[in-house]
């Protein structure tokens, strides 16, 4: 083999790592872009679900208070009753 047949072998290994470490960049990068978006997607589901949940405990709350007021009515009837 002459030098210049090995430096053409040499310069082709040598574009060959560089393409494949450029590909394998831009696929590593596309999983970080895939998995930062799954993440942002979970964290707004889970805001919204806070977010009923929240909105059902208060509606509960208005509901007790309502039937508490009720039950004083109640208990204040039967005492006039007694």
């Amino acid at each position: 083999m002459s030098g210049h047949s090995l430096a053409e072998v040499v310069g082709a290994l040598g574009i060959f790592a560089f393409v494949t470490t450029v590909i394998t960049a831009i696929i590593v990068q596309i999983g970080a872009t895939a998995r930062a978006r799954a993440a942002l997607a979970r964290e707004v589901e889970y805001r919204k679900l806070a977010s009923s949940g929240v909105d059902a405990q208060q509606g509960l709350e208005r509901q007790l208070g309502a039937i508490d007021e009720r039950l004083a009515a109640i208990e204040k009837v039967l005492k006039t009753v007694e």
